[in-house]
């Protein structure tokens, strides 16, 4: 979370996110994988620390490594194999989006780290 000041110098809270860009890596089908959906890479990753299997797959869509993959259904555009979409290409300026964090609010821990 930060601040954002408007013209008025009124302070607007926010939410920073960093998105992208996104390499297309994989395009799943109807036909054959069963349902519509498609796999986004972000994220450099160094080749050594990649799996054979892994830097094939990335060969494939014309790519580096990529450290964080994740499927997205209900695209309302069809997306090629190693496009790159960056925010702009998804969300409009000022569009409100529901975020959800993966980390838990733990508070001052103090000297002891409490489970």
């Amino acid at each position: 979370m930060t601040s954002l000041y408007n013209a008025d110098g009124q302070a607007l809270a926010c939410t920073v996110i960093q998105a992208g860009p996104c390499v297309v890596t994989q395009v799943r089908s109807e036909e054959k994988d069963g349902y519509k959906a498609i796999q986004l890479g972000f994220g450099e990753k160094k080749e050594k620390s990649s799996t054979k299997p892994m830097i094939g797959h990335f060969k494939k869509a014309n790519t580096t490594p990529k450290q964080k993959l994740v499927e997205f259904k209900e695209f309302e555009v069809e997306h090629e194999l190693g496009t790159s979409l960056s925010v702009q290409d998804i969300f409009a300026e000022g569009e409100f989006i529901d975020v959800v964090g993966n980390a838990k609010g733990r508070g001052f821990q103090g000297v002891v780290k409490r489970h």
